[in-house]
Formats: structure tokens, C-alpha cells, sequence
């Protein structure tokens, strides 16, 4: 068995036994891949997959770094959702994962002015790009309650949109964009 910190050792990336639409989960059990687990973790790679288009762009750099270390725990989420909670002694996602969006959401939060409406995505192309990011976190979220999944790995996914919502308005101010607003009946 590989230790925690191993990388992955990937010899053949086909391997034709997800071809009659079955596929192993990261226990070895075979599931289908309509299995709201499936549908979960595949959420949570097309959100990583968004961040990478966000981090691909003009970003400040207190955004790229917090953005690269999401991308990493997001793969620590995916691995988590890949296992039944049932299964021991297998990465799952924590308590202080959460701790550390909610940390981060508190910090970004903290020079932004206060909203008085809701904010529309848009504004810089960072901001849009961090806006369409949250909604497919907000996706995957809502998919991992149709699994039996830890329960913490909701609250991350969570968490997350929140922070890039958070992120979207810290990224529009660095550019100096306007926020758009939502006007009641405009």
C-alpha cells in the first residue's frame, strides 16, 4: 500500500474498465457511474478544473496561492468522496480543512466593503471566472448530499463557495471593477 504522502503511480491512463459503465471506487469496489458518489467527486474535478481557468488568469497573487492550495485539498476531497465513509483509515477531508476556509473567507472578507444588495457574477473577467467556480462548488455540494459521504466534505464544498464568492469580490476590488448588483425588478 502507498503511504499518505506518496504520489500516484500512473503507468497506463486507459484501462477499458469503465467501458461497460461500471468504475472502482478508491476501496476497489465496482460501482456504477451513475452512482451519486460518481456524480460527487466528478463535480468536485470539474470545480477544480474552474479554479485551474481562474489561477490561469490575472489573479492577485494572495489569490493564486490560496487557489493552488484549494486545488490540492480538492483532490484530498475528491479522494475522500471516492471511499464509502464506512471504509477506515483513509484520507478524509477535516475539521480543521473547514477551520481553514472559514480562516481565509474572514480574511478576504475583512477590507471589503459591506454589501447592501447581492452581487451579480461579473465584473473583472477574475471575478466572473471565481463566480462560475462557485457555482459548480455549490453543484458538487448539493450532489454529495444525494451520497453517503463524511459529512465534512459537504461543509468543505460549503465553505468553499463561500470563500469564492468571497475571492470573486476580493479579485473585482484588486482590479478596481465595480461590482455589478442585483436591483429588485431593474
Amino acid at each position: 500500500m502507498r503511504k499518505r504522502d506518496e504520489p500516484v503511480r500512473l503507468t497506463k491512463i486507459y484501462t477499458r474498465g469503465g467501458d461497460a459503465g461500471e468504475t472502482s471506487l478508491g476501496d476497489g469496489s465496482r460501482v456504477s457511474k451513475l452512482d451519486p458518489r460518481i456524480v460527487a467527486y466528478g463535480i468536485v474535478d470539474e470545480l477544480n478544473s474552474q479554479i485551474g481557468v481562474a489561477l490561469a488568469g490575472d489573479l492577485p497573487d494572495s489569490l493564486h496561492t490560496t487557489l493552488s492550495r484549494i486545488q490540492n485539498e480538492l483532490f484530498d476531497v475528491g479522494a475522500d468522496l471516492s471511499v464509502p465513509y464506512s471504509v477506515e483509515g483513509r484520507l478524509r477531508t477535516t475539521q480543521e480543512m473547514v477551520d481553514g476556509l472559514e480562516r481565509l473567507c474572514d480574511e478576504l472578507n475583512e477590507p471589503l466593503p459591506e454589501l447592501k444588495s447581492f452581487v451579480l457574477p461579473g465584473g473583472s473577467e477574475a471575478a466572473a471566472r471565481l463566480h462560475v467556480a462557485r457555482t459548480v462548488a455549490r453543484r458538487a455540494e448539493l450532489a454529495s448530499l444525494q451520497a453517503d459521504v463524511n459529512p465534512l466534505a459537504r461543509v468543505y464544498l460549503n465553505r468553499l463557495s463561500d470563500l469564492l464568492f468571497i475571492a470573486a469580490r476580493a479579485a473585482n476590488a484588486a482590479a478596481g471593477a465595480d461590482e455589478p448588483l442585483w436591483k429588485p425588478g431593474g
